[in-house]
Formats: structure tokens, C-alpha cells, sequence
């Protein structure tokens, strides 16, 4: 099957990367309120496992239905699902960021 190749419009980066509105926050287990991507990266930098762990398991996707439904973004929330360690999401995440500044004009 041959990969689809999406333009993202520069704008909808843009918007990706922004603040959600203050209602539309993610609430972290340890008390950390997230409202965009860049914060999304740091957070899963300096959580603990357990944390992690709490949020992201065999019965809950937080982070990935956060990414998903408020975000907007299905691909990153796709590879966030798929990380079952910290360190993956980490990793999904700062690459995801960088293709959208890339995509956003915005310097890296």
C-alpha cells in the first residue's frame, strides 16, 4: 500500500502548535496542567514512569485522545498510542514538533 502524502497547510501547523484554550487543558496526574505541544514534550521529559504509566496503559491513551480531540493531530496522536515507553513519546513528539515548525515557517 503506498503511503499518502498530505500537504498540512501552514496555517493548521500553526494552530497545532498553539495554546489550546485554558478549558481545553490537559491535567496531568502530577498536577501539571499541559496547553500545547511544546509544553506536551517537556512534560513527558521530566514525568516519572509512574506518571507516564497512569496516563498511558493497556486500558487508557490520554495523552494520545488529548493529542487527537483537542489538538487536532491524528498522526501524532497514532504514534503516541503506539509508545508504550516515555522515552518513545518523547521522541514522537519533539519530531512531531520539529515537521511542524518546518511546515509553520517557524525557525527550530
Amino acid at each position: 500500500m503506498a503511503k499518502r502524502i498530505v500537504k498540512l497547510e501552514e496555517s493548521v501547523a500553526r494552530q497545532r502548535l498553539a495554546d489550546v484554550p485554558p478549558e481545553k487543558q490537559f491535567w496531568c496526574y502530577d498536577g501539571r496542567a499541559i496547553r500545547n505541544l511544546s509544553e506536551l514534550a517537556t512534560a513527558l521529559k521530566e514525568i516519572n514512569d509512574e506518571t507516564f504509566a497512569y496516563h498511558s496503559n493497556e486500558s487508557k491513551s490520554d495523552f494520545s485522545n488529548w493529542v487527537k480531540d483537542v489538538i487536532g493531530d491524528e498522526k501524532l496522536a497514532r504514534d503516541l498510542q503506539k509508545s508504550k515507553l516515555r522515552s518513545e513519546a518523547v521522541k514522537v513528539v519533539d519530531n512531531r514538533i520539529a515537521w511542524l515548525k518546518e511546515r509553520a515557517g517557524l525557525s527550530l
